[in-house]
């Protein structure tokens, strides 16, 4: 099932003044990440997700229109699964989007972005001409 565009338009809009706002298609949907740490995720199943930590999950559970994130039949603690009814209106999605923001900021104060290394096109190939290529691991074995 793919994700509510409508509403992914609605977080980005409310995302457009903050630094560092990247967004990945991962846990079925379209998740959007922060200074490198997850905020929120427009579900594919419908809903978000929103990441408010362990020590506020069981208190968001208590939110009208929430429930727990469930993984591969396992729950997701520091996660909860917000319904389309708990967000309608600008001032609640606002709401949840802060809250994943909150959660953020508490967890990257004073952490640096890590920088990404530059990959030049040499190291590849010498990584590429070390790594065996298909079926040569297993030829001597073969009679």
């Amino acid at each position: 099932m793919a994700y509510d565009e409508n509403t992914a338009a609605r977080v980005r809009k409310l995302l457009a003044g903050q630094r560092d706002v990247a967004e990945k298609k991962m846990m079925g949907g379209l998740c959007f990440m922060v200074n490198n740490t997850m905020c929120c995720t427009v579900s594919g199943r419908g809903g978000m997700l929103i990441r408010v930590g362990p020590e506020a999950h069981a208190r968001m559970l208590q939110e009208p229109h929430t429930s727990p994130m469930e993984m591969r039949g396992r729950i997701m603690t520091g996660f909860v699964r917000v319904a389309p009814d708990g967000y309608q209106s600008d001032t609640e999605l606002k709401k949840w989007v802060k809250r994943g923001l909150d959660f953020v900021a508490a967890n990257t104060a004073g952490r640096k972005a890590a920088p990404r290394k530059a990959v030049s096109a040499k190291t590849e190939v010498a990584a590429k001409a070390k790594a065996p290529l298909r079926g040569q691991a297993r030829k001597g074995l073969r009679r």
